[in-house]
């Protein structure tokens, strides 16, 4: 039925020509609806040149498919933040076509998601205009309702980075297997999901570095980079080696039970959200996660004066404006450069 009812909303007509789908909703009336459909289709019978086909797709396929491009070209947090606001939208939005969401509609959800706070409101609206641009790209849609909403204005606050000492306190409060995770997360300044995926083929013991892989490049491809050891990481990855399970490649895994199946299965590791609060819970020290040890390790090299051009190495930035965004000086720094300041006014 090329024509039909859908309740509290009106008619529309929906049919397909020629592989093309052609849709257009909401009729007052059956008639209104079946006249619309013969000019379309009267429409479609003229010349090429003479003819201009809209196009548009069921807004819950396009956010399936932007879901699964983000899926095998970005990291799984990544892939986990956008599920989060897909579910929310196609609940919504879940029977319109993409050309039927307004940007009204868009502005009204968003200002929801500002009664959260203005960081979750421009995280949506990113998320959201994402999708669309996606679909722009592959030429399944030609609409951007998300066009011209601005993003809220946000507070900068200053980021929490862990002194040496607290760190120290919290790797001491893990089980011994924690303790080298966290000891290999800090002296390679690595990001979480780097260390993750670490298998035993990345690790090179005469050369002393390690390969880790990150989807953060344009593009989604595995982009590795080589970095050296410390000491403190080549006795964890010999001493991990020497006992390793041969059939399992991941430095650091685990066994876990499937959600939805029950099943027990070994893989490495994805997130491991709780872990760092109990951590810091037990060690007495203010509540940081693991990517602040990025930031500490960037610091520490800085204040070292090592070269900014080794310190964008390290830690895999395409650009040097993101390595100046690691670089935090520390209390005791900026202490005494007071203590300087006074001494000499």
């Amino acid at each position: 039925m090329s024509v039909y009812l859908v309740k509290a909303k009106g008619w529309r007509f929906d049919f397909i020509l020629k592989g093309t789908r052609q849709t257009e909703a909401w009729f007052p009336t059956k008639q209104q609806a079946k006249s619309a459909e013969e000019e379309r289709r009267k429409e479609l019978k003229k010349p090429a040149q003479q003819m201009i086909t809209p196009i548009d797709m069921d807004f819950k396929e396009l956010v399936n498919k932007r879901l699964d491009y983000v899926k095998t070209h970005n990291s799984i947090s990544h892939y986990r933040d956008n599920r989060y606001n897909a579910k929310r939208w196609v609940k919504k939005w879940d029977e319109l076509m993409c050309g039927e969401i307004t940007q009204d509609m868009v502005q009204g959800h968003i200002n929801e998601r500002l009664n959260i706070s203005p960081c979750t409101a421009n995280q949506d609206l990113r998320y959201l205009r994402a999708a669309f641009n996606f679909g722009k790209k592959h030429s399944y849609i030609t609409c951007d309702p998300t066009q011209g909403i601005e993003f809220f204005p946000v507070e900068d606050k200053a980021k929490y980075i862990p002194s040496s000492e607290d760190i120290d306190r919290v790797i001491t409060q893990a089980k011994p297997d924690t303790q080298d995770y966290l000891w290999v997360i800090r002296d390679t300044m690595a990001r979480v999901s780097e260390v993750n995926r670490l298998t035993w083929d990345d690790v090179n013991l005469a050369e002393k570095t390690v390969t880790l892989r990150t989807r953060k490049k344009k593009g989604g491809n595995l982009t590795p980079r080589t970095i050296h050891m410390t000491s403190k990481v080549y006795e964890i990855m010999s001493r991990r080696y020497l006992k390793r399970d041969k059939s399992i490649p991941w430095v650091f895994w685990h066994k876990y039970k499937r959600r939805k199946t029950g099943v027990i299965v070994v893989g490495p590791y994805q997130d491991r959200k709780r872990i760092m609060k109990n951590l810091c819970d037990k060690a007495g020290v203010r509540y940081f996660r693991f990517h602040p040890l990025r930031h500490a390790g960037a610091s520490l090299m800085d204040i070292n004066n090592v070269p900014i051009m080794a310190i964008q190495k390290i830690l895999g930035h395409e650009n040097r404006t993101t390595t100046e965004i690691y670089l935090h000086s520390s209390q005791n720094i900026e202490r005494q450069a007071i203590e300087i300041y006074e001494s000499v006014r």
